[in-house]
């Protein structure tokens, strides 16, 4: 069969053709209202709404699953359907959002070198943990 799909999906086969149509037809510009204008509608261009949504990123733990695809898909799809709507879109990249998480993973890495976050003490567990951030976050802050 002459168009047999490949075994591993390549992205950029796909992505960048729309990503540059996307760009190339002024299709994620939005309107700017003037601050100097008073009582001035939300969209410059209509009566839209704004629609506000969080994307949490990855997070600190450095593992990423089934369930961020999920939430950014449904993230996706609400986005879209606003812009489609008329509404002006604001998609905001949040901050990590699992600190008991990392708490958790970073005990169980301190227990398995011997001690508790207790006889560390509080101090040293706490730079432990920014450690810990600073290590799985630096690829995502540095963008």
């Amino acid at each position: 069969m002459p168009h047999d799909l490949p075994k591993s999906y390549d992205p950029t086969a796909i992505e960048d053709h729309w990503r540059n149509t996307g760009w190339r037809e002024n299709l994620f510009a939005q309107p700017t209202p003037d601050p100097n204008q008073k009582n001035q509608s939300p969209s410059v261009e209509s009566d839209s709404h704004p629609f506000v949504i969080l994307l949490p990123p990855p997070n600190v733990t450095g593992s990423l699953h089934m369930g961020h695809m999920f939430e950014h898909t449904e993230s996706d799809i609400l986005a879209r359907w606003h812009r489609m709507r008329g509404d002006r879109v604001l998609w905001v990249p949040g901050t990590d959002h699992a600190g008991i998480a990392t708490q958790m993973l970073v005990e169980r890495q301190v227990v398995s070198e011997g001690t508790t976050r207790q006889k560390m003490g509080r101090e040293a567990f706490v730079e432990r943990v920014w450690k810990w951030r600073e290590h799985y976050a630096a690829p995502f802050l540095a963008r």
